[in-house]
């Protein structure tokens, strides 16, 4: 399979070097008309604040004699500009560091035109106006400890985020001519490879920089150190102008009393404010570039967010009125998952779902936001036992990436709640590992090792509520989560063989589809075959299944705050729901959740939800989920 990679690349992407930007004294570049420039829009980022991060980033570039690769996306994903400069390496090797074959691990053909844009979606679809991350902020949230290098801790709380935003996605958009309606998919989900920030314009989140000069494609394992990385100083210096303010900046947050890291040096070899500007010596230094269906040549405004042409815009359902709800639309301004029914949920239950969720998130105190007391923002969805979105909610101000999240967390915990999921995935091929040799991974196989690992011959066909904390439990390179030398999780890789581009389950589900997209330019949606689980499937906190008395009729989804608010926002939401439906729904019976489990020889039971200590702004209440 990585011969057929590497053979169909030039083809698939459709590569386009477009020597477009050689003079025009701050034209559009490669046929942008600098001459229908807008003035500066404090929600939205111009052709001219595009051509000023990427003059800006050359000029950092040269500064430490490297050859960049560099990508600008708008806050929903939309690439504004490629460029990749004279020399620059034409691909980049995926590797985590730690020896492992499989997975992606290995692949070292893909351009490194997707390696910046997926470092840039990242940087923007992480942050918010509340919050300001990095891919480096990412490196610290999703490897096997929190945090990286300190042995016998937790795996991080967004761990497995990364498989996310995948191109196969049915959340996430594809490229459309004449629109550009977000959120955008990302060529390799979420980046965890320094060199990826979000960018702001007067205080407002407008998008995001990433770069890649060293061709490879990694994580930093360590974090105990300071490093000066290329990537990051050159992202660092296109975004001069346009940072993070300093309050909102991960550094100014704590998750579990560990600050979070934002950048490692932003001690520059270059000074912006001097670099020549885009369109004098950047068509020497090198070129625009066209990337097959994501654009970056020509140059590109941004759209602004919260207005119809982003995608997301201020929810109009009198049902939603006062509660700031805000919905995904599509070219034609219309709510692309307004609530109506399933195959066992009514529209009116969806709705109240719906309502009982935001009202929790609009009442929780924030984890990741500043100032402190900030209020929760998330997105919310509901689906059915088959995986259809039934309706989708979000606060203002929720990172874009909670949108494909929120939806395959839902999606997860119908899927494994279901009395077939066994039979499922057992119907599924193997995943087809691009590496050299070639290897495979068996879905099917996980299967008995789950029963194996539960001591029970039904699992996944014995009608057991799993929540996505639960299936997180069991989907760690270590059993229980943080000991250090345990067996893994039956949904995990051994840890020999784990790393965050070979997690198990999780990846060997969307691998083929991933792999082909990549090779082959497949841009159909539908992750794993299964059309339950349509954009894949999500391994940390924030969903649980729904029940009418003890059969299962679908699943609620949260994601963009502390994993802890969005376990609370799911479970509270739904027994406000059920409550003022006169508990025609209502959470799992407590008898058959699976925190009724403690997997043999372990004497560690299996988690269904935790909720954060006195959560509300508005209250000092503990213990909030008790009882429910």
């Amino acid at each position: 399979m990585i011969r057929a990679l590497r053979a169909a690349l030039p083809v698939a992407f459709g590569v386009m070097l477009l020597a477009g930007c050689g003079g025009g004294g701050g034209g559009g570049g490669g046929g942008g008309d600098s001459g229908t420039n807008q003035a500066a829009d404090a929600a939205a980022l111009t052709i001219v604040d595009v051509q000023q991060v990427i003059a800006q980033a050359v000029a950092e570039a040269r500064a430490q004699q490297a050859k960049a690769t560099i990508a600008v996306v708008d806050r929903v994903g939309n690439v504004l500009g490629v460029f990749k400069m004279n020399g620059a390496a034409p691909t980049f090797a995926i590797n985590s560091g730690r020896g492992v074959v499989g997975g992606l691990e290995g692949i070292d053909v893909l351009p490194s035109e997707l390696a910046a844009i997926a470092k840039a979606i990242t940087g923007a679809y992480l942050s918010s106006q509340g919050n300001a991350f990095t891919t480096r902020t990412a490196n610290q949230i999703i490897q096997q400890n929190f945090n990286p290098g300190e042995d016998n801790q937790p795996s991080g709380p967004l761990f497995g985020v990364q498989i996310s935003q995948l191109s196969c996605s049915d959340v996430n958009r594809h490229l459309t001519a004449g629109t550009m309606i977000g959120p955008q998919r990302s060529p390799l989900g979420l980046a965890a490879d320094p060199g990826g920030l979000p960018l702001y314009k007067n205080g407002a989140l407008v998008g995001g920089v990433g770069i890649i000069s060293n061709a490879n494609y990694g994580v930093d394992s360590n974090i105990q150190d300071t490093d000066n990385d290329p990537d990051e100083l050159i992202a660092v210096a296109g975004g001069t102008g346009f940072g993070a303010p300093a309050d909102r900046r991960a550094n100014r947050i704590t998750v579990d009393g560990r600050t979070l890291r934002y950048t490692d040096s932003e001690s520059l070899a270059s000074n912006p404010a001097v670099a020549p500007p885009f369109g004098t010596t950047n068509g020497v230094a090198g070129t625009l570039v066209s990337v097959g269906g994501y654009g970056g040549n020509p140059i590109v405004a941004g759209v602004a967010f919260g207005t119809p042409a982003s995608g997301v815009r201020p929810d109009t359902n009198p049902a939603f009125a006062g509660m700031g709800a805000y919905v995904l639309v599509d070219a034609a301004n219309l709510n692309r998952y307004p609530p109506r029914a399933g195959n066992a949920l009514s529209e009116g239950e969806v709705t109240q779902v719906l309502k009982g969720a935001l009202t929790v998130a609009n009442r929780a105190r924030a984890q990741i936001r500043r100032p402190l007391g900030s209020a929760a923002e998330v997105t919310i969805t509901v689906v059915d036992t088959d995986g259809v979105v039934l309706g989708l909610v979000r606060t203002p101000d929720a990172p874009i990436f909670g949108i494909d999240v929120a939806v395959q967390k839902a999606r997860t915990a119908a899927f494994f709640s279901r009395l077939d999921a066994a039979s499922l995935l057992l119907s599924l091929p193997p995943a087809q590992y691009p590496s050299l040799p070639p290897t495979t991974s068996s879905i099917a196989a996980y299967v008995p090792a789950m029963r194996q690992f539960l001591g029970d011959p039904t699992a996944l066909a014995n009608g057991i509520a799993y929540g996505n904390r639960s299936l997180g439990n069991i989907a760690r390179p270590h059993f229980p989560d943080g000991i250090d030398g345990t067996a893994n999780g039956p949904l995990s890789k051994p840890f020999a063989s784990w790393s965050v581009f070979n997690d198990g389950l999780q990846l060997d589900l969307v691998a083929n589809k991933l792999v082909a997209s990549l090779a082959a330019g497949d841009d159909s949606t539908g992750c794993t075959g299964l059309s339950q689980l349509g954009n894949g499937i999500q391994i940390f906190s924030g969903s649980v299944p729904i029940y009418r008395g003890g059969r299962l009729v679908g699943a609620i989804g949260v994601s963009g705050d502390g994993i802890d608010q969005d376990d609370m926002i799911a479970f509270l939401g739904l027994a406000s729901a059920g409550d003022a439906l006169g508990d025609t729904i209502s959470n799992a019976p407590a008898g058959i959740r699976a925190d009724t489990i403690v997997p043999q020889g372990t004497g560690t039971r299996l988690r269904y939800v935790n909720c954060p200590p006195a959560p509300f702004n508005d209250s000092t209440d503990q213990n909030v989920c008790a009882g429910f």
